[in-house]
């Protein structure tokens, strides 16, 4: 393929900063965006409209620089930038003010094809052996450029890369003749293509504009135990198992794949998980003289086909996936590119049934309000535990929560499997598209509530939120002024933190996380700053849970911040008279903002407009670590 070809339209490698823009050159690293994610499908899809890349083994990073700093970060989040100092030390060197770049972390072999378990082993040895291919830029100079279409996006992506970068390189692509490309490919030994709409934004979520046809079918599995060799102190096989329907079922065995120091890296991480009792329902034959462990570890496995039975055919190890979680292993089946890449993905039934009667607004209207607002609100409700409120018969009528679901939704909503506390796993549901927040819709849905952790591990949070309640007969002032309140007190223990109208009551004071601390002490950090805030100012604020102890008061609702607590997602529509809905909002704009149901359904385009506004721009991107109190 051949590098983006206009080099006459090069931009400088330095923008100048433009009014209205944060000062790249002063702040650090841009803070983490959730990424584009691409379907699975079965054939490339046709036309000049797709730019076609390679599509590398290795693992997606998004490299951030700026005010003289670097950071790596992994699909969900995790600074990873210990383990790629080297890459870090390589994107440093181009001397940007601020970018943030989306790629894949890769070691080459002699032939220039990646390899998965080489990126394994050099992140253990040889850290310095690992590449960087760029293939987006979605942030450059304190700019957000993610509104953007993709082809200019890789325009100013290949002005800020060297021409022959040695670690940092760009990816190249072609336009149209995606079938040929992937033949080429395949018979190459390579993986697959990545396909993408060249005049699409970028969305933090799946959003149908990303596509990937494999030559091989391989995806993660969970570990669930291993059989033990005859001939030597290791193992034979690993057992395999996979999520389906929210339950974790048996997916055969995999026997190939391992040299000897990876037979005794395996054998060590096995070892302390070691169980009785089987996580899956294996075959009576397969599961003779199996030892069984935790479902805890992730294997990538390629294979030639899936029986009937469900195993896997001819499998193969490939290594081990340290960025995901077992909980987030969920079977992959190839979608119909037709199907894939439809504009209307979800026909709504019923679209003249008037949800709001005070209002006389429709099922339509709904469902059209979350078609326009999905882009935007994807990347904060997606791939994460959900609880919907269903109201099948309008906000009127019974309403219900809704978290689990044995498939009556169909493929577009997904389903984890999530230990509750008798140690039994249920079916959470999530969801990962345009097209799963539409099924949920169709299915008489109004409401999102999400957990404060992504499926990739729900044990630990990435956001801290503070419910800020007001009692009856307290004004928004009151509210308002407690969420300042709330910024101050935060921003001096060092949490940046971000306001969202909850279209109720109050106002939601919200601080992102770095995805490290797990939920005890999460909880014990919201209840502790509660209850201080409530003893300093008892007269405007309580943190008791009892209705009678909150007259007069705002009660600081703390417990948002606990493992299967849920708060309502950002641009979510309310089951509320008139229709209105969760939003974002700049702490500038806390200061006139007029009612935390400011915003209703009819307001959409003015959402999606504002999202892509800087001001907004930087809305709970600012990852933390949760501070010491």
């Amino acid at each position: 393929m051949a590098r983006y070809s206009d080099t006459s339209a090069r931009p400088a490698a330095k923008a100048r900063t433009r009014p209205g823009q944060r000062d790249a050159r002063r702040a650090g690293p841009p803070p983490f965006r959730p990424v584009q994610l691409a379907t699975l499908v079965d054939t490339v899809p046709a036309g000049s409209g797709w730019l076609h890349e390679m599509k590398y083994d290795g693992y997606r990073l998004l490299l951030a620089v700026g005010g003289g700093e670097a950071r790596a970060y992994t699909r969900s989040g995790l600074d990873w930038s210990d383990r790629f100092a080297p890459l870090l030390a390589a994107v440093a060197e181009l001397e940007l003010s601020s970018a943030l770049i989306d790629g894949e972390a890769v070691v080459l072999d002699a032939d220039g094809r990646s390899n998965f378990q080489s990126l394994q082993n050099a992140l253990k040895a040889s850290p310095g052996a690992i590449d960087f291919f760029a293939f987006d830029l979605l942030e450059l100079d304190g700019a957000d450029l993610t509104g953007l279409p993709l082809r200019e996006r890789k325009r100013r992506l290949v002005g800020i890369l060297p021409e022959r970068g040695e670690r940092i390189r760009y990816s190249d692509h072609i336009e149209g003749s995606g079938e040929k490309l992937l033949r080429s490919f395949c018979a190459a030994g390579l993986e697959g293509v990545i396909s993408k709409k060249a005049d699409a934004r970028y969305v933090g979520s799946r959003a149908g504009s990303w596509l990937k046809t494999k030559c091989i079918k391989r995806q993660e599995f969970v570990i669930v135990g291993w059989t033990p060799s005859e001939t030597s102190r290791s193992f034979r096989s690993l057992m395999l198992g996979v999520h389906e329907n929210g339950s974790l079922r048996y997916a055969g065995k995999v026997g190939t794949g391992f040299d000897t120091a990876e037979l005794l890296r395996l054998q060590t991480l096995m070892r302390p998980l070691e169980q009785k009792e089987a996580a899956v329902k294996a075959p009576r034959s397969e599961a003779r003289g199996a030892h069984w462990i935790k479902p805890k570890l992730v294997a990538e496995i390629a294979f030639t086909e899936m029986t009937r039975e469900g195993t896997l055919r001819h499998p193969s190890y490939l290594g081990l996936r340290e960025d995901k979680k077992a909980e987030a292993v969920a079977l992959e089946s190839e979608t119909p590119v037709t199907t894939a890449t439809r504009t209307a993905p979800v026909p709504i039934s019923n679209r003249d049934r008037v949800i709001y009667p005070e209002a006389n607004i429709t099922k339509g209207a709904l469902a059209d309000y979350y078609a326009a607002v999905a882009p935007v609100m994807m990347p904060w409700a997606g791939s994460r535990p959900v609880s919907l409120v269903r109201c099948p018969q309008g906000r009127a009528k019974k309403c219900f929560f809704q978290k689990h679901d044995a498939g009556s939704f169909g493929d577009a909503v997904k389903h984890v499997a999530i230990e509750e506390k008798d140690g039994a796993q249920e079916p959470y549901l999530y969801i990962d598209s345009a097209e799963g927040l539409l099924t949920c819709v169709q299915m008489g849905t109004i409401e999102f509530h999400g957990w404060g952790s992504r499926i990739e591990d729900v044990e630990k949070a990435d956001r801290l939120v503070f419910d800020l309640d007001p009692d009856v007969g307290l004004d928004f002032e009151a509210v308002r002024s407690a969420a300042f309140q709330f910024r101050d007190l935060l921003k001096s223990m060092g949490l940046e933190t971000f306001p969202m109208l909850t279209g109720g009551k109050g106002v939601h004071v919200i601080a992102p996380l770095v995805p490290r601390a797990e939920w005890p002490e999460v909880k014990d950090f919201a209840h502790r700053l509660a209850q201080a805030v409530a003893q300093s100012d008892p007269d405007h604020f309580t943190a008791a849970l009892p209705k009678a102890q909150r007259k007069g008061r705002i009660f600081v609702d703390y417990l948002r911040n606990q493992r299967g607590a849920t708060a309502v997602m950002p641009y979510a529509a309310r089951a509320r008279e008139a229709a209105p809905v969760a939003a974002p909002v700049t702490w500038k704009e806390m200061e006139t903002i007029d009612a935390p149901s400011h915003f209703h359904i009819g307001d959409a385009a003015t959402l999606v407009k504002r999202a892509a506004s800087k001001a907004l721009a930087d809305w709970g991107r600012a990852a933390q670590e949760l501070p010491d109190l």
